[in-house]
């Protein structure tokens, strides 16, 4: 390969090519971790290129990731899962149980359904409701949740109360865990569709402008925080 005059190897070419492509993200004032991105790019293509690797492999592996991370450029919620002490730690935050009552639950981007499925079992006299937009958390979470009568999960946007289970009028407790970019738009919704007295729950992630009523430390990897709104 020829650049001015100067006879480079392949890699050697990659390499420069991302190092000007990360100057330029850091002149941009791009996050960090997209001066790594733009920096290895190149040479990664370049390595896996002298691997031979048949075509169809990437094929496969694009509609897999597709499947899995589906609308995330839009939305920039990538998927989460969260830890079995967060599940641990919501159990303790459903109502008080009651002789003949019930209660309603709903998983804002419910990922893979392990929330849905462990409150099910902890707290049988629950309605448990998952929305996930990915099809293959999807099509996993629904698969996990087929034998918990008392859980559901829908394929669709957190957004679209066409689905039936968007309005959050009709819940008693409403979890996420999605990222800071929704977190605005989420509170308003919260606010204006949820009733008296129940809980919106956040994960991690808070709502601009707004302290949540109570907050909880979650002892995990992430050592992650359950924010908690009484509304």
């Amino acid at each position: 390969m020829r650049l001015l005059d100067l006879h480079l190897a392949p890699l050697a070419f990659a390499l420069f090519c991302g190092c000007i492509a990360a100057t330029f993200s850091r002149m941009a004032g791009l996050a960090r971790w997209w001066t790594i991105i733009q920096l290895l790019f190149v040479p990664a293509a370049v390595l896996m290129l002298s691997l031979n690797i048949p075509p169809g492999f990437f094929l496969i592996a694009f509609l897999i990731m597709l499947a899995l991370y589906w609308s995330t450029f839009r939305t920039q919620v990538p998927l989460y899962l969260s830890s079995k002490q967060i599940w641990h730690a919501l159990v303790n935050q459903l109502p008080p149980a009651t002789p003949g009552a019930s209660f309603r639950f709903i998983d804002l981007g419910s990922g893979l359904g392990g929330v849905l499925t462990h409150l099910a079992r902890a707290r049988p006299d629950g309605h448990y409701s998952g929305v996930e937009s990915a099809p293959l958390p999807f099509l996993w979470s629904w698969l996990r949740t087929r034998r918990q009568p008392n859980c559901t999960v829908h394929w669709g946007s957190i957004w679209d109360n066409k689905l039936g289970v968007c309005d959050l009028a009709q819940y008693d407790v409403v979890f996420a865990y999605l990222s800071p970019v929704p977190m605005a738009r989420l509170w308003h919704k919260a606010r204006s569709e949820m009733r008296p007295g129940s809980l919106f729950i956040s994960s991690t992630f808070t709502v601009p402008e707004h302290a949540p009523h109570r907050t909880l430390q979650v002892d995990d990897l992430h050592h992650s925080t359950l924010l908690i709104w009484r509304m």
